[in-house]
């Protein structure tokens, strides 16, 4: 069994050392046979010029990029096209969620015969650090959510998820969102063809400025909307 661990990365390049050396920790304990991907989004930073250096003494290491900014979910879909792995990890490059968390996610996919792992700020086992108002808008995003697909995850935005690999070569052809409406996208899907979601606990410490981008806001909602429009109305998806 192969894991492959896909990192996106936009501007990094504080951490971006840090995630690596721990996800490689990790990874050393659960197996020999892994591959960490660094996807570098259009960083105008040194985030790939790092990341390079890591892929260049360690072959298990790659560091790929397009040379543009074009949103996390392109990043994912990208990295997953140039993965190997029988299990694929989408994880955040920001260490606000410790790689750590793989080895637990394995376990609970073997043990409830899942093929989605998803991280949950819900979970009753999650200890979160989190800002009040993202509270309310991942509150209010989850029942958006909830009432357009009718999805059983409390939570699809964190950073942090496991995939059998046949899970996403049945869904990913025909995704489109290329940002943050991406995970629901994914996992609206995965669920409309039958494959077992569960979620998982996570330790999440958030080290961001709790500043909000509505323009973001606004995109992902929209971009929401228009996977609802695709699905029920237009059967892109069928």
């Amino acid at each position: 069994m192969k894991i492959s661990v896909i990192l996106p990365a936009y501007n990094e390049e504080d951490k971006i050392g840090d995630v690596i050396n721990e996800t490689v920790k990790v990874l050393d304990k659960i197996t020999d046979n892994w591959e960490i991907i660094v996807v570098d989004d259009g960083s105008k930073d040194l985030t790939f010029t790092i990341a390079k250096e890591f892929a260049k003494n360690d072959g298990r290491i790659r560091a790929i990029s397009y040379g543009k900014n074009m949103g996390k979910g392109f990043a994912l879909k990208y990295g997953f096209e140039h993965s190997r792995g029988d299990l694929i990890v989408f994880m955040d490059a920001d260490l606000d969620l410790h790689p750590r968390e793989i080895k637990k996610f394995i376990k609970i996919m073997e043990k409830e015969k899942a093929d989605v792992v998803v991280g949950s700020k819900r979970h009753t086992k999650s200890k979160v650090n989190y800002p009040l108002k993202r509270k309310i808008l991942s509150d209010s995003y989850f029942f958006m959510v909830k009432m357009l697909f009718n999805l059983n995850v409390k939570d699809t935005q964190v950073g942090l998820k496991l995939f059998k690999r046949k899970v996403l070569r049945d869904v990913m052809p025909r995704i489109l969102v290329k940002r943050y409406a991406f995970d629901v996208e994914v996992l609206a899907n995965a669920v409309r063809k039958g494959y077992k979601i569960v979620e998982a606990p996570v330790e999440l410490d958030f080290k961001h400025s709790s500043n909000i981008n509505w323009k973001e806001i606004w995109r992902m909602f929209v971009d929401t909307l228009a996977i609802a429009y695709r699905m029920h109305i237009k059967r892109y998806y069928d």
